[in-house]
Formats: C-alpha cells, sequence, structure tokens
C-alpha cells in the first residue's frame, strides 16, 4: 500500500475521530448522555481503526508473502544457471578442452 492512501486512511479516521467529538460536545444534551454518546463514538472509532489496522496488515503480508516468492524464484533460477555452468566447465575439463 503506497504512502499516499496509509495518510490518506490515517487524516480519514483522526478527521473522523475530531468531527465526531466537536458534534458531540456542541450537541445540547445533559452530561451523562454526552458522556455515553461519546463513549459509543469512541468505541465505535476504535473498533473500525482496529479493523482498518487488520486489513493494513493483512495487505502487508500478502505483499511481503509475494515478494518473498519473487526473491526465492529469482535466487533459485541463478542457482540454477550456476549448476549448469559448473557441469559446462566440468565436462569441458573431463574432455580435455581449454577454456
Amino acid at each position: 500500500m503506497s504512502k499516499f492512501s496509509n495518510g490518506f486512511t490515517l487524516g480519514l479516521i483522526t478527521g473522523a475521530i475530531v468531527g465526531g467529538a466537536m458534534a458531540l460536545l456542541y450537541a445540547p444534551d445533559k452530561g451523562i448522555d454526552l458522556r455515553d454518546k461519546i463513549s459509543y463514538k469512541l468505541h465505535s472509532l476504535l473498533d473500525d481503526l482496529n479493523d482498518t489496522l487488520v486489513r493494513l496488515q493483512n495487505e502487508e503480508a500478502i505483499i511481503a508473502e509475494s515478494e518473498s516468492e519473487r526473491v526465492v524464484a529469482d535466487a533459485q533460477q541463478k542457482a540454477e544457471d550456476l549448476i549448469k555452468e559448473a557441469e559446462d566447465l566440468l565436462r569441458n575439463i573431463s574432455e580435455g578442452k581449454n577454456f
């Protein structure tokens, strides 16, 4: 995931928290009702944040896995190329060819 989308997601969550808190603080409610609303909204936002973090971790894990598979495949190909070169060199030596 790009830095832009990570920053955008963080900004979106922060804006939602600040906007929700401001809306609740300016609403004409009793103190206990206001605290209950703030508590509910905070728990809701924390749940959303947790879901977002889990989703981002899963996306990063998928990216890391595909990258590691690419690196392993590349290393395997290079190892196969080296083995072929070594076999050719041994065959040339056993046939008495100069190299």
